[in-house]
């Protein structure tokens, strides 16, 4: 039992769009593992990180990545930072990781200021530049395929990506 497809990229590159469209064209379910982390903690993402900080919504994080990836049959997407940690890079190894790339200018469009994103509350635009540039070779190293999102809609990309995970 694995996912479909596994959906990485930055805030912004619409891996919960894309993922849920593409699940639906598949006739597969949908996971998102902030969603999870937020069913599991019984609170928003932005709650953990102000009450319990970041270490804790990484460990979160970690378990919610690998149950899924050993347990869920769907388009799974993670979190943006969801790669930053060794043991799901390692993980993610094992099945189809698409990397859904977005240049910055299409990014700050899609996620606004950062609303109930708590890594992107303080100066959105710089710190959402600092983290593309310092995940994408992440992103990159895990992808066994990657498409860019700028200019498409989440549609056209989750047909895209359709056609080659049906065969």
């Amino acid at each position: 039992m694995a996912p479909v497809c596994v959906l990485v990229g930055p805030p912004g590159a619409g891996k919960s769009t894309v993922g849920q469209a593409l699940a639906t064209l598949l006739g597969v379910p949908f996971a998102d593992t902030d969603a999870l982390i937020e069913a599991t903690a019984g609170k928003p993402i932005p709650d953990i990180f102000v009450e319990d900080g970041e270490p804790a919504f990484r460990a979160l994080e970690r378990v919610a990545v690998a149950d899924a990836l050993a347990g869920f049959e769907g388009v799974l997407a993670l979190g943006g930072g969801a790669i930053m940690d060794d043991g799901t890079r390692t993980a993610l190894a094992a099945h189809r990781v698409v990397y859904l790339s977005v240049e910055l200018g299409d990014a700050v469009k899609r996620v606004g200021l950062g609303a109930g994103r708590p890594m992107l509350s303080v100066n959105p635009r710089a710190t959402l530049k600092y983290l593309m540039d310092q995940r994408r070779p992440l992103y990159e190293s895990v992808a066994t395929h990657t498409v860019a999102t700028d200019g498409r809609t989440p549609q056209e990309i989750a047909e895209l990506l359709a056609a080659p995970l049906r065969s």
